[in-house]
């Protein structure tokens, strides 16, 4: 029995443990809010956790003939991918080493996401039912890094943990918490919604990536009008947290009129 008390009481100490973080610098956008994060969850356990839940992903879209169906839209999302890259440097001086994996799952439904380290799925409805361009799409995948580069994921897990404290007591002395950090990653990627701050945040990066790469930033305004439009008006389940359509487009159209002079220089080398 008073092992067991020790065991809580050194769980609970190990959750309480959050460390307040800035994961990026500002970039031009100046994203500068400090985060809270779990010592039981460090970068090293969400990217390792992100590749194993990234290769069920394509395992089972592979499965359904799914996976990288069109040559074509596969090079184009790729392309536009290996031009944002470099750009997550104004980020993260690390983020372009990272284990990057880009690719295209044939479904209706409208998404793209981008688990932590780098591991992209862009969705053929996004493409096909807002007749997407180049600019357009480089908003949608920039906002999607964002989220990676401010490990977004990580917080929402360090949140989803403590929130779980049973759970997490029961897997960290069963051994199994890797496999916990996985089917979370899974949930905060494809379930569980990003906070209006978080989505706030990747907008911002959004735009400044897709200038810095030479892809006119301007485009997410348009990109988000067509969103709003989706379904009678009302903006697809994963953009259900985000800030109302007017808010949006303000804050975006702000945002990427003060990173035109990074998209001036970029067409211009």
């Amino acid at each position: 029995m008073k092992s067991k008390a020790w065991i809580l009481l050194l769980v609970l100490a190990a959750l309480g443990g959050c460390q307040s973080v800035q994961t990026t610098e500002g970039g031009t956008v100046g994203i500068d809010r400090r985060q809270s994060m779990s010592s039981l969850v460090s970068s090293a356990q969400m990217d390792k956790s992100a590749a194993d839940a990234y290769s069920k992903v394509l395992s089972d879209a592979r499965a359904k003939n799914q996976l990288d169906q069109d040559p074509a839209q596969v090079a184009r999302v790729r392309a536009i991918a290996n031009r944002l890259i470099p750009s997550t440097a104004a980020f993260r001086s690390d983020a372009p080493g990272w284990k990057w994996e880009v690719n295209v799952i044939t479904s209706n439904e409208v998404n793209a996401w981008c688990m932590p380290g780098g591991k992209i799925a862009v969705y053929t409805g996004l493409i096909n039912s807002l007749k997407i361009t180049d600019d357009e799409l480089a908003a949608v995948m920039g906002h999607e890094i964002g989220h990676a580069l401010r490990e977004h994921g990580r917080e929402r897990a360090s949140e989803q943990m403590v929130q779980q404290l049973g759970v997490t007591v029961l897997g960290v002395f069963a051994g199994d918490i890797g496999a916990q950090l996985s089917q979370t990653v899974l949930d905060v990627t494809l379930s569980l919604p990003h906070s209006r701050t978080q989505e706030t945040e990747a907008d911002r990066i959004g735009v400044e990536l897709a200038a810095r790469s030479g892809y006119d930033p301007r485009a997410a305004v348009s990109l988000w009008q067509k969103m709003g439009k989706l379904g009678g008006g009302k903006p697809p389940e994963w953009l259900s947290t985000h800030p109302s359509d007017q808010t949006r487009t303000q804050d975006v159209q702000s945002y990427a009129e003060r990173v035109m002079p990074l998209y001036e220089a970029a067409r211009g080398r």
